[in-house]
């Protein structure tokens, strides 16, 4: 893919369906219009034009019209004076909260189609949401909004007035919570002695397990300890429990040894809320069901996370994706089980055009399924944006 280049032919393509979609279609602009930076990328162009503002809404319409740009970014902060070519001059206001989920933060995505990627990344975006900023943090629906990014992930915005002056380290203190960083298991569990002996005259603890929250519990307790039991559930109900144990990363002896140690008996008391002190029973749940209930939000542990960043830039909703043609899509949490990007973010024309496919591609797209050889194809306009975005195939 690194060897492949873009025809002019199918830049100049890109740009003119970019361009009837942004001159037949309105696009919402962010409140606070005005204090925001924005920033482009072109087709065919190198780097960002960034450092511009907008005093009316017609100048920013004006400008996507003529320009159709093939990224356009928005900043999540406020200044005084956006349009400023140097941050110190922007004089910052305030910053939303943004989450930017990324199937390329899960691990193993690499490996799975982009519709299996798209499935996984909505599942870990809904728990961010419902279980972290919703319930843990309280935030308000009214000031939490949702978004399809329009490639391989979902973003969200929190517009709560409390949060807008938060600087970088308290951003990251949410992150570090909401990712379990640091979490420790003295915070979740407490030791119990479970039976006594006595010696002399007094009576000395002869056994110990450590006591599990609820399930109902609120916060890392009752998350953990119901991740706890789904993974028992897992590996219990599996055909093959030893592949099941590798999948968590554990090799095959460890795998064996696990389960020697994971009798019914055990996972009894486990369900009733007694964790063993078997080190190996303690160390792979608790660091299983960490990894299980967590939300990844970044692309490893040297990732700086968008929530950090106090300037971030960030999709405009409404606007295009310059790789798939999809639209950035807001959402509701109601709907988001049943929202298909295949399908509510196909925004393109279905006239056909031919292309030039370098390899075999299949992908369902609008209720359609797509089977495609390598060589000469004719497809529809939406799917033909798609497959020249990823550099996967050229107009003709």
């Amino acid at each position: 893919m690194g060897s492949f280049v873009t025809s002019k032919e199918s830049l100049e393509f890109l740009k003119n369906t970019f361009k009837k979609y942004y001159t037949q279609n309105k696009i919402e602009m962010p409140d606070r219009f005005g204090r925001r930076e924005y920033a482009f990328v072109f087709f065919g162009g190198k780097g960002m034009m960034r450092h511009l503002g907008f005093e009316k809404k017609t100048h920013f319409t004006n400008f996507i019209k003529e320009r159709a740009p093939c990224h356009v970014y928005y900043s999540s902060a406020y200044y005084q004076k956006p349009d400023a070519p140097t941050m110190q001059e922007k004089n910052w206001m305030g910053a939303e909260l943004i989450f930017d989920l990324d199937s390329d933060h899960i691990p193993g995505a690499e490996k799975l189609s982009y519709t299996k990627q798209l499935d996984i990344v909505k599942k870990e975006f809904y728990k961010l949401v419902d279980d972290f900023l919703l319930n843990d943090f309280g935030f308000d629906k009214k000031y939490t909004e949702l978004y399809f990014s329009g490639g391989r992930g979902y973003h969200c915005h929190v517009k709560d007035p409390k949060i807008l002056s938060l600087d970088g380290n308290e951003r990251r203190e949410i992150v570090d919570y909401i990712t379990g960083r640091d979490l420790k298991d003295s915070l979740v569990f407490h030791e119990q002695v479970t039976g006594t002996r006595r010696y002399g005259r007094r009576n000395y603890p002869s056994g110990k397990a450590l006591k599990m929250p609820k399930p109902d519990e609120p916060g890392w307790r009752g998350r953990i300890s119901k991740g706890i039991i789904e993974i028992i559930n897992e590996i219990k109900k599996s055909e093959d429990p030893i592949e099941k144990l590798k999948e968590y990363g554990v090799n095959e002896s460890d795998a064996e040894k696990l389960l020697e140690d994971l009798s019914d008996e055990r996972v009894r008391r486990i369900k009733e809320g007694r964790l063993d002190q078997s080190k190996m029973i303690r160390k792979f749940f608790l660091n299983n069901a960490l990894r299980k209930t967590a939300v990844s939000i970044s692309a490893g542990e040297t990732d700086e996370p968008v929530t950090c960043d106090t300037k971030r830039l960030i999709r405009l909703p409404g606007s295009l994706h310059g790789k798939t043609g999809f639209k950035v899509e807001k959402l509701s949490l109601d709907k988001l089980n049943d929202f298909d990007p295949l399908i509510d973010t196909v925004v393109l024309p279905d006239y056909p055009v031919k292309i030039e496919l370098k390899e075999a591609a299949n992908i369902k797209m609008k209720g359609e399924e797509f089977n495609l050889k390598n060589g000469e194809q004719e497809i529809p306009t939406y799917l033909a944006v798609f497959l020249i975005g990823r550099k996967m195939a050229n107009i003709i």
